[in-house]
Formats: structure tokens, C-alpha cells, sequence
């Protein structure tokens, strides 16, 4: 029996908190809180003009991604990388999944030269950060876009599509969909599926455990 009693092919409630006008936050130009049963995540969207130096001159922009996880968001306290003066390899992961993830939702040639930057802040974890963090992210991304769109800066929204992530593992010799915490110590293969709305998948990610 899976936690809360849910089917294998059963995904936690799914929450997605924000207007499009005032968004979750003040500041940020899209933000969202995503909610995946207890997994909560804070995501926002930050334009800036201007790309990186390896993408001068080319008449396209760029999204990045970075990831975090607060101290107390686990059932233990664990100290923020920041104090330990680097980044695991297991959030540079992360960030990397959920760029590359929102790249393929836009078309960065009709994004011209803006930068935007995807801040995934995990608030509570209980497994699916990953794919909560992804989902939320899309979404402030795609309000942020739009008020580009709204303020002249943009003739159109370059959005391609939407874009959700969904965790699938194996459980005591089963297939079962978004794992929770007391879950993932359980399976032997996990898999992050990220689908686009016109059902192609942008990026997926498979990890073994021995």
C-alpha cells in the first residue's frame, strides 16, 4: 500500500499558487508557489537584458536555473551550501534538469537578448522536488514572458509550450508514479519525465540505485 493509499498511477494533489497580475511574490516578474502533496516549492522568474558572453551578437537569448533547498525543509537541519562555500553535485544536477527542461518550452531566437533566471527555493521537502521545482518554474516563466509581451519589449510570447514533470520509480518490484520521501529509499530505478503540451518530451533523467 503506497502512502495516503494511492494507486500506483496516482499523483499526489497538484497546487499552483499566483495571479497572473500580482504573482506569489512582489518583486520577481513571474513566481509561483507549486505544492505536490507536501513538497513545496518556490519558484520565480527574473528577466534581465542583456545573455551570457558566449551568446553576443547572436540575436537570441538564455534560461538558467539554480536550485535550493532551505535548512529545515528536511526532517533534519542541514546546513545551507552557501556556508560550506560550494554547490553539491546533486543541485548542479537539478539545475541543469530544469533549465535544459524550460529551454525547450521557448524559442529562444523570438526571446531576442534577455536573460531569464529560474530560482527554485524548496520550502518543504517530501520527495518530487525535482519535478514540482520544474513545473512551477514553467509557470512563472510563462507569466514573466508575457509581461515582456505586455510591456513592449516582445512582439509575441516565444512560449512553445507548457511544460509538467512527473517522478516515476519502482517500488517493492512495482512501477509507480510521483515517490514520496519515505518512497525513494525503496526503489531501485527512478526516472524524471518532463513533457511539453503538444505531448513531447523536452528531457528525462535516470538514476540506478545498487
Amino acid at each position: 500500500m503506497r502512502p495516503a493509499g494511492r494507486s500506483n498511477n496516482q499523483v499526489r494533489p497538484v497546487t499552483l499558487t499566483r495571479t497572473p497580475r500580482s504573482n506569489y511574490t512582489k518583486h520577481a516578474e513571474g513566481s509561483v508557489l507549486v505544492e505536490f502533496g507536501d513538497t513545496k516549492v518556490l519558484c520565480t522568474a527574473s528577466i534581465e537584458e542583456g545573455v551570457p558572453r558566449f551568446l553576443k551578437g547572436q540575436g537570441q537569448g538564455w534560461i538558467t536555473a539554480e536550485y535550493g533547498m532551505l535548512p529545515r525543509s528536511t526532517h533534519t537541519r542541514n546546513a545551507r551550501e552557501a556556508a560550506k562555500g560550494k554547490q553539491g553535485g546533486r543541485t548542479m544536477e537539478i539545475q541543469r534538469l530544469i533549465a535544459r527542461a524550460l529551454r525547450a518550452a521557448v524559442d529562444l531566437k523570438a526571446l531576442g537578448e534577455f536573460t531569464i533566471t529560474l530560482d527554485c527555493d524548496v520550502l518543504q521537502a517530501d520527495g518530487g522536488t525535482r519535478t514540482a521545482s520544474i513545473t512551477g518554474a514553467c509557470v512563472a516563466l510563462a507569466d514573466a514572458l508575457q509581461k515582456l509581451v505586455e510591456n513592449g519589449k516582445l512582439k509575441t510570447n516565444p512560449m512553445k509550450g507548457m511544460v509538467a514533470a512527473v517522478s516515476v520509480g519502482i517500488v517493492n518490484g512495482e512501477a509507480v508514479c510521483d515517490l514520496e520521501y519515505v518512497e525513494v529509499h525503496q526503489f531501485a530505478i527512478t526516472t524524471e519525465l518532463c513533457r511539453r503540451d503538444r505531448h513531447e518530451r523536452s528531457d528525462d533523467r535516470r538514476r540506478a540505485y545498487h
